[in-house]
């Protein structure tokens, strides 16, 4: 997948902990307008996009909210955002999804997510000694606003959950491993690579999960909930903020065809670096090679 190519003649480097400051803000922006709403989820008039691909006023209307605050704060920054799209541009770019696990969130399921995440460009400074090679995930904010915890992380610094650092799990093999997953629910077309992906990992594994939520499963996976998770057929905006989250807990987060800097592409492996490995050896024999 193509990436945003900016000018090699940079200005000074970018400032992480500021622009995780401002998805913060942002987060807790959009999320008190879900919570606002989840009280009368009776009353939300919900659009249907596409086959299991629904989108309420509550997404809008948190996105609307989360994107007012990026601009005010980081009016240089690109901006791709689930409903209302955009482009990548400048030094970075954001990824947001405004309400990351809808269906749960609409059928009164408290297992959902707002995620942030700053994508710095090829040629980016992110540090008076570093200049990033390729596109990079350099600050990320997952809330969840049910069990209020905000999960954080930075480029080179750290991942946190409510301020407290976090890691990823030690578990070193599949045998002991409980994994996350996502089952395919509106892109069916590679359930023929998934299912038996599913099959081995069932007969392999201490215990699969699937809870709805993309950025939950990544961040979960960074403070060793789940030893690690893969899942196909997602969007860059699902996977943006949890990729970092788990990088900076000690873990990797991959393109499951090891091909793109991050999964932009929408199909993910994650976990700590010996899961990771596993899952992708467990993955391999039934994944299709790109076109």
């Amino acid at each position: 997948m193509e990436t945003y190519d900016p000018p090699r003649s940079l200005a000074s480097p970018v400032d992480l902990c500021a622009a995780l400051d401002a998805a913060v803000t942002a987060a807790h922006a959009g999320a008190a307008i879900l919570q606002s709403y989840a009280h009368h989820r009776a009353d939300l008039v919900i659009d249907r996009k596409a086959r299991n691909d629904l989108v309420s006023q509550a997404d809008r209307e948190a996105e609307a909210a989360i994107i007012e605050q990026l601009q005010a704060r980081t009016p240089k920054f690109g901006i791709v955002a689930e409903e209302t799209g955009g482009q990548a541009q400048g030094a970075a770019t954001w990824y947001i999804d405004p309400l990351d696990g809808t269906t749960n969130f609409l059928h009164d399921i408290p297992h959902y997510a707002v995620s942030i995440a700053l994508i710095a460009h090829a040629g980016t400074a992110v540090s008076p000694t570093e200049r990033l090679a390729r596109d990079t995930p350099v600050a990320g904010v997952v809330y969840d606003p049910c069990r209020e915890e905000l999960f954080t992380a930075v480029y080179g610094l750290g991942a946190w959950l409510n301020g407290r650092r976090i890691s990823c799990s030690r578990t070193r093999t599949l045998d002991d491993a409980v994994l996350a997953t996502g089952f395919p629910f509106r892109d069916f077309s590679f359930a023929s690579q998934y299912m038996p992906m599913l099959h081995d990992a069932i007969n392999r594994a201490r215990g699969v999960r699937r809870m709805g939520a993309a950025a939950l499963d990544l961040a979960w996976t960074a403070c060793g909930r789940y030893d690690g998770y893969w899942e196909m057929g997602l969007a860059p905006w699902d996977v943006a903020a949890g990729t970092l989250i788990v990088r900076e807990a000690g873990g990797a987060c991959s393109d499951m065809h090891q091909q793109d800097s991050w999964p932009i592409g929408g199909r993910v492996v994650a976990g700590n670096p010996d899961i990771e490995r596993a899952l992708h050896e467990m993955i391999a024999p039934h994944l299709d090679q790109p076109g």
